[in-house]
């Protein structure tokens, strides 16, 4: 229930505080007065998209407060939860809207956006009038205000679960297809390039290794030439030349030269040193064989591997990783059709199940539409409107995660005439009564929401403006309703009562809001009967009217 609405700068009103209070509260006022403005402060502080210059002249910031009675399990506290926000039995919104267009919005006393301000005032407050495209009048929503009224929530969610498996399945097979067709289109590289890569069989780190022993052996090709001519010059002349040497001084030793005896044993040490090296040396160079074709080889396989991984622009070392993956593409294309037809299988599984959820909601909602018609029509009698025809159209839809239906509020004036949509067939006092029925029709129950009816006895008069003051009375029973009307007949039926007035102070008008006690209420329901000049008859037909209501 809204408590209190306090306004400070906002277009002509300087400073307005408002206490609200069950039942049928009723505004009033002449044309221009301001009642409009009360709205529009009211929408601005819910979120609501209206008009962009609210600002009072000369003012730095205007201000909207709202103050909102929450009993237990009220849907507004899952909006709180959800948005961190504090919850309470007590709601208080406050938006600023300062002189440059800035807004800043709070929600109990915590900063929050705008969506969360339409979050909320959507479980707070409904507006209805005449030109209201959010409302009754919107035919987007009236397949929801349908399903509310069937009390279709777990049908609802059955087709909006079933909807969603369907739909995962059918991306899951679209994604096969488009995986599958991409497959096929180079099917023959696949198969070309595995039977290559399974030829060759690279192996990680073996480019690394087949590069050197490739440099090992091409070094060693040219070491062994060198040490192979030292290993020549070892065995076949050093030796030979120093045998020779040691010949001749041996021979001549015992002739007189006894001076020759270190110069034999130094080449004695000599030839044995010389035996050592070669046979040192031709250890070695016997080490360093080495067979021609396995450089060849080597050379072969390592230009291969880098060729290869240029091919198919890898690094050496990923080309069996690269091979690895276009196995498994290969692998996924030869069980493709299997696994294709598997999940076209449980497509076909989803698609049937939420045929039968949306099938059991569209009967549902036939069935509900029709009861809804006729609560309808035995709404609009009493309204004066016993000619009319209210009817709710159900048509096929494309199907969606709300069902196979589309559903329009649909009326005819009088019997045989062409229906259609509410905005377009009836007339404006028409409408306001349809609007009417409609709404107590489909609240049912719910009386967690303020409803605010602006203006919607425009046109009507007489014994149906009385019966339209009379429906909103006992629609608020239990409730809380607000009604901004200029119908006397309507205003009589208020439990609580304002007058929306303008004054001029200093030259600057502004608007103001009054609570009228019953003395008061009537000479403003006088005025409304009368115009500018209230007369005695004017006031014992508001007396009537207000004792008629008591």
């Amino acid at each position: 229930m809204l408590r209190a609405l306090e306004i400070r700068d906002m277009l002509i009103i300087d400073h307005l505080e408002l206490q609200f209070q069950p039942g049928l509260n009723v505004l009033t006022g002449e044309t221009g007065a301001g009642k409009s403005i009360l709205l529009d402060s009211l929408g601005f502080v819910l979120g609501w998209r209206g008009r962009s210059e609210l600002v009072r002249q000369g003012a730095k910031q205007g201000e909207v407060l709202a103050e909102f009675d929450l009993p237990d399990n009220h849907p507004a506290h899952a909006v709180l939860e959800e948005a961190g926000l504090p919850v309470s039995d007590e709601l208080l919104l406050r938006r600023v809207n300062t002189a440059d267009g800035r807004k800043t919005a709070w929600v109990n006393d915590r900063r929050c956006s705008g969506d969360v301000l339409r979050a909320l005032s959507a479980t707070l407050l409904e507006l209805h009038g005449q030109h209201d495209d959010r409302g009754l009048l919107n035919p987007r929503g009236h397949r929801g205000m349908l399903d509310d009224f069937a009390k279709a929530d777990t049908l609802l969610a059955k087709t909006r679960k079933t909807w969603a498996a369907a739909s995962s399945a059918r991306k899951a097979v679209d994604a096969t297809r488009a995986t599958l067709e991409a497959a096929r289109a180079e099917e023959e590289f696949l198969r070309h390039a595995v039977a290559e890569l399974d030829k060759l069989a690279p192996e990680p780190g073996e480019e690394e290794t087949l590069d050197i022993r490739r440099r090992q052996m091409q070094n060693a090709e040219k070491i062994r030439g060198d040490i192979a001519r030292a290993h020549g010059l070892l065995t076949d002349g050093a030796e030979q030349t120093m045998s020779e040497a040691y010949r001749w001084l041996e021979s001549v030793s015992g002739e007189g030269a006894d001076d020759l005896a270190e110069p034999l044993a130094s080449l004695d040490r000599a030839m044995a040193e010389l035996g050592d090296a070669e046979s040192a040396v031709g250890r070695i160079l016997n080490n360093l064989d080495f067979d021609p074709t396995e450089l060849e080889s080597c050379e072969e396989r390592l230009f291969a591997i880098r060729a290869l991984a240029r091919k198919h622009d890898v690094l050496p070392d990923e080309l069996a990783t690269y091979a690895d993956r276009l196995r498994e593409k290969l692998a996924a294309l030869d069980a493709g059709d299997q696994n294709l037809e598997e999940q076209e299988q449980a497509l076909r599984t989803a698609q049937a199940a939420f045929d039968t959820a949306a099938e059991k909601l569209s009967a549902a909602r036939c069935k509900h539409a029709a009861k809804l018609d006729r609560a309808v029509m035995a709404e609009l009698s009493p309204l004066k409107m016993e000619r009319a025809v209210f009817q709710t159209e159900i048509t096929p839809a494309e199907p969606s995660a709300e069902g196979i239906d589309s559903v329009a509020f649909t009326v005819a004036t009088n019997p045989g005439a062409p229906s259609g949509p509410l905005n377009k067939i009836a007339s404006g006092g028409e409408l306001s009564r349809f609007l009417l029925a409609l709404k107590v029709c489909l609240r049912g129950e719910d009386a967690s929401k303020t409803l605010i009816f602006d203006e919607i006895d425009r046109g009507v008069g007489g014994a149906t403006a009385d019966a339209v003051g009379r429906r909103l009375r006992a629609l608020a029973d239990g409730s809380q309703v607000l009604v901004v009307t200029h119908s006397p007949q309507v205003a009589a039926q208020g439990a609580h009562h304002w007058r929306v007035q303008k004054r001029v102070t200093n030259g600057i008008t502004l608007s103001q809001v009054v609570p009228l006690p019953d003395d008061a209420r009537v000479d403003e329901i006088a005025r409304m009967v009368a115009g500018d000049t209230i007369t005695d008859e004017a006031r014992g037909a508001a007396k009537a009217l207000l004792l008629q209501e008591s």
